[in-house]
């Protein structure tokens, strides 16, 4: 596919494919393939802070709409939201306009089924081949043209919903957190959970401007709020990405938590709860080495799919698992969303440090993540990998030298014009020696 990546549609707006045309094409088809699968005539449509999202909520609500399909705009809203409100409202299919952690001058496109999980692949290829014929006949005309709706509390019933997610009459008072919300999708959402729930709360980079989003705030870029929870003292902090599907944590001591230190504190939770189906956990081939560990010395299986949270949650599904995600902080708890939740996410893992009365870093701590180097090489083009002449030797060689207490990935990547060198072990100074080898590999034969 051309069209649809790992996380749906990416890329620089106004050029292809993020372009007002092709949006417009994508949701003439998407109306077309969404009534023939699911035959009603709703789309959710949210989106997070961009600029850009206003022209392409517009390209892709004509689309739907000249197909005959309905529309209900939430405005700016969490991916995770509109998973949530997709499925509660019993709605066909949602839409996210969003390009995640992206710069602002990045958007994209991420359909949602009525049950609340990503399209399946079959859906998304059957969008882009009406797309690329570009034959879009039999329009309706007059009354049978769409209608365009809004959903005015859309964030009251997905910050309720949030809420009701722990035991009624359970608080966070006492607790004094710091939200970075990187000023995109969540700035009225997790500020406000936490708030009410009884927590005091700083708010840093959460003024959004169509233009801020993600610049150098947020989960990718944690150093503001490390600064900030040392400074005011805080219990935790909590970073989101630019549509909130990600979490990353700040402990007391400044020290970052990421998605391998929340699956590894929530699974050991459940599964004390008896609520960790299966006692399995599944993750991505990216998760540390240590988590792995630690989970087994807990009883608890680690399963291992391909990168991107939507191979994740198919496992999951597959399997009949509650609990998985990535060490970037998308981390799903079926029990609770179909998706990876920011929110949910931050306000379980506050609530348990509530329920123990234990600091963070003290819920980590047993938890060991291993030296862990990853290296983005930037090409023109996503490489098909198994035809670069002796990667895969190379590859072989270099986890030998790191004498089995290591492994090596490498692939490309799904959202942006990178192959990723991720290396791990018990020795910092091999890791890093290895990945920087395997690097300059690639730079010198892609």
């Amino acid at each position: 596919m051309k069209l649809f990546g790992t996380d749906g549609i990416r890329g620089k707006v106004n050029e292809h494919p993020v372009d007002p045309q092709t949006v417009l094409k994508v949701g003439m088809a998407a109306a077309i393939v969404l009534k023939k699968e699911y035959g009603k005539n709703m789309v959710l449509i949210g989106k997070d802070t961009r600029l850009s999202g206003y022209m392409l909520e517009s390209a892709l609500t004509c689309g739907i709409c000249s197909m005959g399909m309905n529309v209900t705009l939430t405005g700016p809203m969490p991916t995770p939201g509109v998973a949530f409100l997709t499925k509660t409202m019993r709605i066909d299919a949602g839409v996210v306009i969003s390009a995640s952690h992206n710069p602002y001058d990045d958007n994209g496109i991420k359909f949602f089924s009525g049950q609340g999980f990503k399209l399946p692949d079959r859906l998304e290829e059957e969008i882009e081949r009406l797309v690329h014929e570009n034959r879009f006949e039999n329009r309706p005309s007059g009354a049978g043209i769409g209608r365009t709706y809004r959903l005015e509390d859309a964030k009251g019933r997905y910050i309720e919903y949030i809420k009701s997610t722990i035991p009624k009459g359970e608080t966070l008072e006492g607790l004094k957190v710091v939200v970075d919300c990187a000023n995109g999708a969540a700035y009225r959402i997790t500020p406000w959970v936490l708030e009410e729930l009884g927590a005091e709360v700083i708010n840093i980079n959460n003024s959004p401007d169509g233009l801020n989003i993600n610049e150098g705030c947020g989960s990718l870029n944690p150093e503001l709020l490390k600064d900030a929870v040392l400074k005011h003292k805080a219990h935790v902090g909590v970073a989101h990405d630019g549509d909130a599907d990600r979490t990353i944590l700040i402990d007391e001591k400044g020290q970052v938590v990421d998605g391998d230190h929340v699956m590894g504190i929530w699974a050991t939770e459940l599964k004390s709860e008896k609520k960790l189906k299966k006692n399995t956990v599944v993750s991505t081939v990216m998760s540390n080495l240590g988590l792995e560990h630690y989970l087994d010395s807990r009883g608890i299986r680690l399963i291992r799919t391909r990168v991107g949270d939507r191979y994740v949650t198919e496992e999951m599904m597959r399997g009949g698992y509650v609990l998985g995600g990535e060490q970037s902080g998308h981390i799903v708890n079926l029990g609770l969303n179909t998706t990876g939740d920011g929110p949910i996410t931050a306000l379980h893992i506050i609530y348990l440090m509530k329920k123990t009365g234990l600091p963070l870093s003290e819920l980590k701590a047993p938890i060991p993540i291993y030296p862990q180097v990853l290296i983005n090489v930037e090409v023109k083009a996503r490489p098909d990998l198994s035809k670069v002449a002796g990667l895969e030797d190379f590859i072989r060689n270099s986890e030998k030298e790191l004498a089995g207490e290591g492994r090596v990935l490498v692939r490309a990547s799904g959202t942006e014009p990178k192959v990723r060198v991720m290396v791990e072990g018990s020795r910092d100074d091999a890791v890093r020696s290895t990945a920087e080898r395997i690097a300059s590999f690639l730079r010198e034969n892609i």
